[in-house]
Parts: structure tokens; sequence; C-alpha cells
């Protein structure tokens, strides 16, 4: 036990020792009901930079896997018997690997976390771009035109299609919606028979 605390105080681990103490009270209180898991996240400014998981889980898990790499550096570095202005320079690069390391332990984590925690976004139909469907009308024109087109959740809709250039596309063609122009509210589709 004693060679766990006494690398957990060198340097650099040291730095993260007290941060991770800090990150377990936290979590304490949180369990205990004190504070909300959101009460530090101050705002969509800060949850931007952590993909959308709120700021303290994200900052829990930084310090968590950095600290183990510290760690492990720490022990690393007492294992080589190094002389103090050799084990400073050691140290250094060890605080830039563990915090790297941290990094992206955290990025794997917080990633599958966002459809978590994500804000919910209201379905738009700009959704509906680069997907295939299926013409309704018996034919797509620059001016006229229905496709039957299906969502990401199995829903189907019928949406107004244009086609840019000439072409015969007729009822059970199969198309793509390429593009959408807001302005004039429809999709623009080329045939999947290529």
């Amino acid at each position: 036990m004693g060679g766990f605390v006494t690398a957990a105080l060198g340097f650099p681990a040291v730095l993260f020792s007290f941060l991770l103490i800090v990150v377990i009270g936290y979590w304490l209180l949180a369990l205990l009901g004190a504070v909300e898991v959101d009460d530090f996240d101050g705002g969509d400014g800060l949850l931007a930079g952590f993909g959308g998981v709120p700021l303290s889980i994200s900052l829990s898990l930084l310090i968590a896997f950095t600290w183990f790499a510290s760690l492990a550096g720490t022990v690393l570095l007492d294992d080589l018997e190094l002389s103090t202005p050799s084990r400073i320079g050691f140290g250094v690069g060890v605080l830039a690997v563990a915090l790297v390391l941290g990094t992206l332990g955290t990025r794997v984590i917080v990633v599958p976390l966002r459809r978590v925690f994500g804000p919910a976004r209201e379905p738009s139909r700009k959704d509906f771009v680069g997907r295939a469907a299926v013409i309704r009308t018996s034919s797509v024109t620059h001016d006229f035109g229905q496709a039957e087109v299906a969502a990401a959740d199995g829903s189907t809709a019928i949406v107004d299609v244009r086609q840019a250039g000439q072409g015969n596309l007729t009822a059970g063609s199969r198309v793509v919606l390429y593009d959408y122009d807001s302005e004039r509210e429809f999709f623009w589709v080329e045939s999947l028979d290529i």
C-alpha cells in the first residue's frame, strides 16, 4: 500500500491525484443527492466541447483516465532511478503522454454516450437527403413529381421531387434524393437505375 501512495503522490501523478479526490467527492455528493449531475455544466457552450455529454461526466472521465496513465508513468519512472533533473524532464513527458491517453480514453467513452445525452433535435426534411425513394406520380419533370421515402424511424412520407435533367422517371422508379430546395420545398432526385 505504501508503494501505491508513494506513486500517487509522485510527479506527475500527484497533479491528478488531488483532482481525482475532488471528482470522487463530487460523485459521492451526487450519489447522496446533495448536487445534481448537471449543476456545474455551465450551459451549452461548454457542452459542445465534450460532444454533448454533461461536463461533469466528461471531466470526471478525463481526470480518471489521465490519473491512471500518469500513475503508471510515475511507477515506471520510479523503477528507472533517474537523477532529479532527468526525472523532472521525463515526468513532463509522462504528463504529456498521460494527457493524450486520457483524452483518447475519454473520447472512446463519450462518443457512445452522445446518443444518451445528446440534445433531442427536431426532425427535418433535410434528413431525407441521401435516402432512396420510389416515384409515386406518373412522371417527374423539372416542375412536377412526388416520391415516397422512408425515414430513419421506418415511417414513410410523400415528398415533392424534381428532376434537373432529361430522364424517364415514371411511377415505381427508384431514385435518390440528393438535395433539398428549402425555398420551394422540394427534393432534387436522380435515378438509382444507372
